[in-house]
């Protein structure tokens, strides 16, 4: 990548919709007076001690114009992506509920029957929710409930010395006109099971503490919002990223992936974590480091950017397991 290609692409990734929106995260989480709550906001899942383990408890909300174009797999993704928020948190599924708003039931249908696919392809109950048939336009909400061991991957662990490592499924294509990257459709639930149950596995072997799963945030800025939760800094190398053939880092950066995950490692501990992901086909790489300190940086070649530095602007400002807490 030359010099000017490579100024592109920071500019777009500093000026990334979906990383700037994750800033509402922080301010609503300010409004409603959780800073040092018993439960740290800011993770893919509330992670609600129980037991000898945790329960996990999260919601999706979809953006109203993709509920109306793609009805179908806005409702397939309702389930799928709350899935991915439990298992980015080492932990599985129980079971979903959603609320639903639609002009009529004719307008529902569409929504309703992604959701029931995806409900059956995981094989994740859906076990109640919310409706209105009545309204001015479509929308979506799904929450999921799920359950953890003793060890849990979370945003709020990565440790300097540690290597980032980058998982996605790579096996399938665009679903235009979006950035929605599927690899899930038209494949085996046992596939789709099998790969997400590498999280938990990870977990419980002690391989990682670490991860996220990739959000409409982009590869990068995902990696913004796990810095500033653990309180580290992030250099990505973005020659190590893997690519699906006649895909263009661009857009890969920006895209939102149906199975994509971050985690930190220990460096004597990161080729398990590779070697669990070959296994199944999944592509996955080292393509980072964490460090002391509070930025989030690219390179490429002999080029090198910062995206961000969070101290000195802030993203959702939950970082460090809320320190406030103590």
């Amino acid at each position: 990548m030359d010099a000017s290609a490579f100024a592109t692409l920071v500019d777009e990734l500093r000026a990334n919709a979906g990383l700037a929106a994750k800033a509402e995260i922080g301010d609503v989480a300010a409004r409603l007076g959780l800073s040092g709550a018993r439960v740290p906001v800011g993770d893919d899942c509330a992670a609600i001690p129980d037991g000898d383990g945790h329960l996990l408890f999260a919601i999706e909300g979809f953006i109203n114009g993709f509920v109306a174009a793609d009805p179908w797999f806005a409702g397939w993704c309702g389930v799928m992506v709350n899935l991915s928020d439990i298992a980015a948190m080492g932990g599985r599924p129980l079971a979903v509920v959603d609320a639903v708003w639609a002009k009529d039931a004719d307008n529902a249908a569409a929504v309703l029957d992604g959701m029931r696919a995806a409900s059956e392809a995981y094989g994740v109950p859906i076990v109640g929710g919310h409706s209105n048939l009545h309204t001015t336009q479509e929308q979506l909400a799904v929450a999921v409930l799920g359950r953890a061991g003793k060890c849990l991957l979370t945003s709020f662990d990565a440790r300097p010395g540690e290597v980032l490592i980058a998982a996605i499924d790579q096996r399938g294509g665009w679903r235009e006109p979006f950035d929605n990257w599927q690899a899930a459709l038209a494949v085996p639930p046992e596939r789709l099971r099998a790969d997400l149950a590498l999280l938990p596995e990870i977990a419980e072997r002690g391989l990682s503490r670490a991860a996220k799963d990739i959000s409409q945030a982009g590869l990068v800025g995902t990696a913004v919002m796990l810095a500033e939760c653990s309180d580290v800094a992030i250099d990505i190398d973005l020659d190590a990223i893997p690519l699906p053939q006649g895909v263009e880092l661009a857009r890969w950066l920006r895209s939102f992936p149906s199975f994509g995950f971050l985690l930190t490692a220990a460096p004597e501990e990161a080729d398990a974590v590779l070697a669990l992901f070959a296994a199944r086909d999944i592509a996955a790489a080292a393509i980072g480091t964490v460090s002391a300190g509070h930025a989030v940086s690219v390179a490429s070649g002999p080029h090198r950017a910062l995206i961000r530095d969070y101290a000195a602007e802030r993203l959702m400002g939950l970082g460090a397991k809320q320190e406030e807490m103590a």
